[in-house]
């Protein structure tokens, strides 16, 4: 349904060259998106972000014990339809301004989302030219195993940021000199 949405978009406006980037579950928007429509991607921002392969769900790369503590969170708050929003500052999000922000604005996540596979041609991004984008301060721990299939693939460049996973809250200025570079 996420991947559907931005390839219509893209489609209906006859967008091309377009920058996607995708953060935290949005890695796999942008994977899809790249895998169906890559003649109107030119490069894709992968900011602290989920990076599956074919047939993998989020689930498969995370650990047991979150991916029990989440399912449970999911039974116990919506009879296991909806993960519920962790707290800010699980996000690295601490400033009071900042984690009402967050805390108007964020919804639940669908925990079906976690378990669909996602369904790709090629590998995640193709050839299109891609970065992956590490928030490091601090480090969101259940995205390890994303990073580490980024760092050993071939044909991804590598960027870090100095704030927590939610950098477009935590960090905006730094983050956006960043995404600049890809203008």
């Amino acid at each position: 349904m996420f991947i559907e949405d931005v390839v219509d978009v893209l489609e209906a406006q006859n967008l091309s060259e377009v920058i996607l980037v995708g953060h935290s579950f949005g890695g796999l928007t942008l994977a899809g998106a790249a895998d169906r429509v890559p003649q109107r991607i030119r490069q894709l921002v992968f900011l602290d972000a989920v990076v599956l392969s074919d047939g993998e769900t989020v689930f498969s790369r995370l650990a047991p014990e979150i991916v029990a503590a989440r399912t449970k969170q999911a039974l116990e708050t919506s009879g296991g339809l909806t993960i519920p929003v962790p707290p800010a500052n699980a996000f690295g999000v601490f400033e009071a301004e900042q984690v009402a922000l967050l805390e108007r604005h964020c919804t639940p996540h669908p925990l079906k989302a976690f378990n669909d596979p996602i369904a790709l041609k090629g590998p995640p991004g193709g050839a299109l030219p891609k970065v992956y984008i590490q928030c490091v301060d601090p480090v969101y721990a259940p995205l390890q195993s994303s990073r580490d299939f980024v760092k050993s693939q071939q044909g991804w460049a590598w960027d870090e940021i100095a704030t927590g996973h939610d950098a477009m809250v935590s960090a905006p200025g730094a983050l956006a000199e960043k995404l600049l570079a890809f203008v």
